[in-house]
């Protein structure tokens, strides 16, 4: 952890990173189940998460159904939502993904870790030119979603902080 008071917030997103797209295996959804997808989620990673040095926040467009849907199946508490901006003309300019201008808004300045399945070098970039904070940009890949290895990543950034 960094040697502020103030947690490192950790943006979750969750289609992909959570909720992964690959062929599984995976146990079958449940009956009646709004969104089959669900079933994919992983609920080991729960404590995994909660056990990090940081401030849980959804990064989903999910938004505060992520409170509903994904976070009992890992059995976290409710988490605090970033809420997104109305799309504009400006979304995507220069190649950086449209969340990122919101979570560096979000983040006002706090260090963060952000794990999505589209981060891209141009967002890291973005971030590093704009962001007086520490800010680990971590890509997931969605086919997997997070695995012991991308938390790996994520307490060795936490560690050298």
């Amino acid at each position: 952890m960094t040697g502020s008071t103030t947690p490192v917030l950790l943006y979750l997103d969750a289609d992909g990173p959570l909720i992964p797209f690959g062929a599984g295996p995976y146990p079958a959804a449940r009956e009646g189940e709004a969104n089959p997808l669900l079933a994919r989620v992983d609920p080991t990673l729960g404590p995994k998460l909660a056990a990090l040095p940081c401030e849980l926040v959804w990064a989903t467009t999910w938004m505060a159904e992520a409170n509903e849907c994904v976070a009992p199946r890992l059995g976290l508490p409710e988490l605090p939502v970033v809420v997104w901006p109305e799309p504009s003309d400006e979304d995507g300019r220069g190649g950086i993904h449209w969340k990122t201008p919101a979570l560096l808004d979000h983040a006002a300045g706090r260090s963060f870790i952000w794990v999505d399945d589209e981060i891209t070098d141009a967002d890291r970039d973005h971030v590093a030119a704009r962001h007086p904070g520490r800010a680990l940009l971590h890509r997931v890949d969605p086919g997997q979603g997070l695995t012991e290895a991308d938390l790996g990543v994520l307490r060795a950034w936490l560690r050298t902080g």
